[in-house]
């Protein structure tokens, strides 16, 4: 799925706000679209469309439908990160950028203001205006980047997520996606 870059994105707080939104541009509030929307606001951030049909009894082609509607009417929008499968936010605070640690997988949301100076860069250098909402700025974290550094020197461990693995740092907090959703790690042993 694609989203146009001109779709005006919309400002809401709640499902309610969001729903009267929707009707607002006379969209048709169904059962399934209000249990995608409800399920979209009950997400610790962006997740898959099969995490939210699982999550709310639908099949995932109608889930899929759903989203596209959201997303073509600015109430969500989709991010891939790294080689997994297009993850949905809603963007009634506005929209976000993202930062993925291609060893560890851990996802950082910023505010689109904060690449401003990166986006300088590439229009100084390149020509280009650069946005980070749809792919993330892949690379690797800064507690990854010491391990890197230090090859070994941290202790670290490895643990899977429904299949799958990856590395903790120790006393290393972070946030990361297993495909689904987008959570935090606080420090910790092995």
């Amino acid at each position: 799925m694609t989203r146009a870059p001109d779709v005006a994105r919309l400002r809401f707080d709640s499902v309610a706000d969001a729903v009267t939104e929707m009707r607002r541009r006379g969209l048709r509030l169904s059962t399934s679209r209000r249990l995608v929307l409800q399920a979209l606001f009950a997400a610790d951030g962006p997740c898959s469309a099969e995490h939210l049909a699982h999550g709310v009894g639908l099949d995932v082609a109608s889930v899929y439908r759903n989203l596209d509607v959201l997303e073509r009417h600015g109430l969500a929008q989709h991010v891939h990160l790294g080689h997994g499968p297009g993850l949905y936010a809603l963007v009634g605070h506005g929209e976000h950028e993202y930062l993925y640690c291609e060893r560890c997988g851990a996802v950082r949301v910023v505010a689109p203001a904060e690449l401003d100076p990166v986006r300088a860069s590439l229009r100084d250098h390149f020509g280009y205006e650069a946005r980070f909402t749809h792919h993330a700025i892949v690379g690797t974290c800064p507690g990854c980047a010491a391990l890197d550094r230090t090859e070994g020197a941290v202790e670290a461990h490895t643990h899977s997520h429904g299949g799958s693995g990856h590395q903790h740092v120790v006393d290393h907090a972070h946030e990361h996606s297993h495909g689904d959703y987008v959570h935090s790690h606080a420090a910790e042993r092995a």
